[in-house]
């Protein structure tokens, strides 16, 4: 007999919701992340667009009430980093760096990570200046003036709460328009310390021991220019961590998970969830929604053996 009926990967907000619903259903649930509980919502300084708060959460107080009710179902939290999945008849068998998990099936929901410039500077300044995380390093930079590059939800957002901790930010976006939602643009729009640059690429962070500047080529014009800032956050989007699925599952050519309606994944008793998999329009909701149809169909596929 397997050791659970259900092993998650990732304990991020599709995680969460897939360990409780299926727990809920009477389900043995083994939910094995590195870091602990919560994901990258745990840097938010805001979550907007949940429902039931329409005053928005911080991600340090919500993820943790996933937590407990994920706890409170019956969900056993594992602590471990997962490096592969392997198949043994109806058994899928979960390889992690502390041990190994015999389950029936597997729901996958490691989430992404945060995509990289990958221009001269940035590497060597993670941690002197460079950042993914507004509401954990903002403070550090009362006073400065500081760069945010990207033009999505994430970019807008952060820089949203940037505005409350530094002199002046300057946001560079590559586009001719944000693809943020419009009422994340016009909510930043109405900081007085905002300087907003389309067309505007940064090709490379310059400093000695930390961060002095960044290079921003104009891509209308082809002019380029040293803006003098303190910090850089970097929010250009995602890149899913499917590192340990590659030759198991079917991927698209980006990286994500292919699944049905259902989150089967191409492999019998293995889902997918979340911003990891092909198609997510990666909103809290829609990815809470499919933590939940993963934990279903897990459920249902048992119920078929």
């Amino acid at each position: 007999m397997a050791d659970y009926d259900v092993v998650i990967i990732g304990a991020g907000l599709a995680g969460l919701t897939a360990g409780f619903t299926a727990a809920r259903h009477g389900l043995r649930v083994g939910l094995v992340d590195r870091m602990g509980s919560g994901g990258q919502i745990l840097n938010v300084d805001r979550l907007e667009g949940l429902p039931g708060f329409p005053e928005g959460v911080a991600g340090y107080e919500f993820g943790p009430i996933l937590q407990e009710q994920a706890e409170t179902a019956g969900v056993e939290f594992i602590l471990d980093t997962v490096v592969g999945i392997e198949v043994e008849g109806d058994d899928r068998i979960v390889h992690g760096t502390e041990g190994d998990l015999q389950t029936t099936t597997v729901i996958v929901a490691t989430g992404s990570s945060f995509r990289t410039l990958g221009i001269p500077g940035e590497a060597r300044f993670v941690g002197h200046g460079v950042s993914n995380c507004a509401s954990c390093d903002g403070p550090f930079f009362g006073g400065d003036r500081v760069a945010v590059v990207g033009g999505g939800d994430s970019a807008i957002e952060e820089a949203e709460v940037l505005t409350g901790h530094v002199d002046q930010v300057l946001v560079f976006n590559r586009g001719e328009t944000f693809s943020a939602q419009q009422a994340l643009v016009d909510c930043l729009a109405d900081k007085s310390n905002v300087e907003l640059y389309h067309n505007s690429e940064v090709t490379e962070i310059v400093g000695e021991d930390t961060v002095t500047a960044v290079r921003v080529h104009n891509i209308l014009t082809g002019e380029t220019r040293d803006e003098a800032v303190a910090g850089v956050f970097v929010f250009i989007g995602l890149e899913p961590n499917t590192h340990y699925l590659n030759g198991l599952v079917d991927l698209d050519s980006g990286g994500h998970v292919v699944t049905d309606l259902m989150m089967q994944t191409s492999v019998a008793g293995i889902f997918a969830a979340g911003d990891i998999r092909q198609g997510s329009v990666s909103l809290l909701p829609s990815v809470m929604g499919d933590g939940a149809t993963a934990a279903v169909a897990a459920y249902r596929y048992i119920r078929g053996l």
